[in-house]
């Protein structure tokens, strides 16, 4: 049955009126599901686009049989409560099987495949990383060559297990990857297992170990940033997890048709796992599986409708950038009326975007927020309720937020008032319990009447009818593509070059992306931006973060108190996008740019020259196709 969630004040009644039904853990409500519709589909999971309508099938009473035998294994190799089971890990049923089996045994800890070697070894050192679940040595894939490389690194590391993908390939196929790639094997005292031939030894009808799982004990551990040798990482509880997950699942109830879920994110990312896995096995819906790389598997976007017709998607989960590459392929004759909506978070969309894309799709777009401490989102605008554009929604059940006035030493004073740009905290049953390193912590929460809120370090606004407006970003984290680059991941490492003498990198605006990095750098020796640029390469670890750009500057824009000024630097970079763009009509029109700070908002203003009221239709026209995909603002003035 749909609940009226459509308005701050129906949530309120729905909160008066409901006591949130959470199971003792997910391990616990896939059981019951393996229970009540054995034969109902959990997942369907496939290697290649080619692919995608021959998927391998899971049913639920499958999947309650994989965890239980996963679960039992990590046990058997000395996985307990309190011990760490690391996955590197591209999107696949091991993955699944790996997530939910390590948190019954002890706790899961995801870690971005994409990072360097020396980023996953940190984290799996902060982690106390007891057994990993890794790729195999597999055709155009690099992750078994990273952990080959600092399995060494890692002392309380003793086991790794290894998942071949080629187990999902035809048997000539296999054979031709058995021949060409490389053995798996280590110079290390580390033992190597087969993750599927270990697990088929274990039973998988019961656990062989007692667990009684408390809301309280610790889930997962996620890695939200950190700065070299110090990864941040959040700690969830299976009660931030249930949750986030029972709140989202509210929302996808509407009617009694079959929910089948898309994920395309992955699988190291609290929405992939939450949005498009705890949410959906939490009421017995289908998850299809779409490739290991996800949105970035070979043909997956550019058969993005004739998936969804195939498989009668009903909701995704997804950033602005997969809908901008979506909005490039024609529907055709793909019947898509399965969807009921779209979550699309991670990083701003577009006025201009959202538009284009429900004009092209047909079917709804609800922009949320969310972060890692709160476990995923905590506000998404209302599906049957208004959206506004520009505005993340209202807040989830049971998920409180408040925007509020700080002191200088992030004091709480008052709560702000109705569109008054404060700082967010957030507060409720899925915010988390702190960072695993307690020096993380300091300044982390604010208390308002005895309560403890966690401040997000962002800025926003709540309007009349309580829905939240994101004005800033107070951690400046660059957001790429829905990637998070913390910034100082690229100014520590530029401040190694011998010449540097100053780095602040800042995001530039990228109507594809959102955020591209740049840095800007002081010098006190000769040296060109090509030559910083190549020192980047090297020494940033994030390839993502490794900057477009690299400005070199006599001086950099500083504070009174003397710490550089990235709003200026920030402005200078909207005017270069701006102008960038703008520069192909030049012969049509000339005009003045400035950009305005309305309450912590940039807003570009662009006063066009030498042309009549008659005119400035027809210009703010031209002007929206050039930047109505950037997140900035913008007006048109004569």
């Amino acid at each position: 049955m749909k609940n009226d969630l459509s308005t701050a004040r129906a949530i309120e009644i729905f909160e008066q009126n409901t006591t949130p039904q959470l199971p003792e853990s997910m391990y616990q409500a896939i059981f019951g599901h393996a229970k009540n519709t054995p034969n109902a589909t959990a997942i369907k999971f496939f290697l290649q686009t080619k692919d995608f309508k021959i998927p391998k099938t899971i049913t639920y009473k499958g999947l309650a049989e994989e965890l239980t035998a996963t679960a039992n294994l990590f046990r058997k190799f000395g996985i307990g409560k309190d011990d760490v089971v690391s996955f590197v890990l591209p999107n696949s049923l091991e993955t699944i099987y790996t997530f939910f089996g390590g948190e019954v045994a002890g706790i899961v800890n995801p870690i971005n495949p994409l990072l360097e070697p020396s980023q996953i070894a940190e984290i799996m050192n902060a982690a106390k990383t007891k057994v990993l679940v890794t790729l195999a040595p597999f055709p155009k894939t690099d992750i078994w060559e990273k952990i080959e490389k600092i399995a060494g690194e890692i002392p309380s590391l003793k086991t790794i297990f290894t998942v071949d993908l080629a187990n999902y390939l035809s048997f000539p196929q296999k054979q031709l990857v058995k021949i060409i790639r490389k053995k798996a094997k280590l110079n290390f005292n580390v033992q190597i297992l087969d993750f599927v031939k270990e697990k088929s030894k274990v039973n998988n009808n019961a656990l062989t170990f007692d667990r009684k799982i408390s809301h309280d004990d610790t889930a997962s551990y996620f890695h939200t940033g950190g700065t070299t040798g110090t990864p941040k990482i959040a700690v969830h509880t299976h009660k931030n997890e249930l949750y986030n997950a029972w709140a989202i699942s509210e929302l996808l109830k509407g009617n009694e048709d079959p929910i089948n879920i898309f994920c395309g994110l992955p699988w190291f990312h609290v929405n992939g796992v939450t949005v498009t896995g705890i949410a959906p096995f939490m009421i017995g819906a289908t998850v299809v599986l779409g490739t290991p790389a996800g949105y970035r598997g070979e043909g997956i976007l550019s058969n993005f409708w004739k998936i969804i017709e195939h498989y009668k998607i009903t909701h995704f989960s997804c950033v602005p950038t997969v809908l901008q590459y979506l909005l490039g392929i024609p529907v055709d004759n793909s019947d898509i009326s399965s969807v009921k909506f779209a979550v699309c978070g991670a990083s701003s969309l577009s006025q201009k975007l959202f538009t284009d894309f429900q004009n092209h799709a047909k079917f709804k777009i609800v922009e949320g927020y969310g972060m890692t401490e709160g476990n995923c989102v905590n506000s998404v605008n209302p599906v049957f309720g208004e959206k506004k554009i520009g505005s993340v929604g209202l807040r989830l059940p049971f998920h409180f937020s408040k925007v509020v006035n700080l002191d200088a030493n992030a004091n709480y004073i008052n709560e702000s008032e109705i569109d008054e740009v404060g700082t967010i905290v957030i507060n409720g049953g899925n915010v988390f319990p702190g960072y695993k390193e307690a020096h993380h912590n300091k300044n982390i929460w604010v208390e308002i009447e005895g309560e403890k809120w966690f401040n997000t370090g962002d800025l926003g606004k709540k309007d009349k009818d309580g829905y939240l407006f994101i004005s800033g970003r107070k951690k400046e984290v660059i957001i790429r593509g829905g990637h998070n680059i913390d910034p100082l991941a690229i100014e520590e490492p530029l401040m190694q070059h011998p010449a540097v003498t100053s780095v602040a990198a800042i995001g530039r605006p990228d109507k594809v992306l959102g955020e591209m990095p740049i840095a800007y750098v002081t010098t006190k020796s000769e040296v060109t931006e090509k030559e910083l640029l190549e020192f980047a390469k090297t020494a940033i670890k994030e390839r993502a973060a490794v900057p477009k750009n690299i400005y070199i500057e006599k001086e950099l824009p500083l504070t009174a108190i003397g710490k550089v000024f990235k709003p200026e630097l920030i402005k200078r970079q909207i005017l270069v996008a701006v102008n960038e763009e703008l520069q192909p009509l030049s012969s049509q029109f000339s005009y003045d740019c400035d950009i305005k700070t309305v309450k912590n908002e940039n807003i570009v203003e662009l006063k066009i020259n030498g042309i009549d009221s008659s005119q400035l239709e027809e210009i703010k026209q031209l002007v929206d196709e050039k930047l109505g995909n950037y997140t900035f603002k913008y007006v048109v003035i004569n």
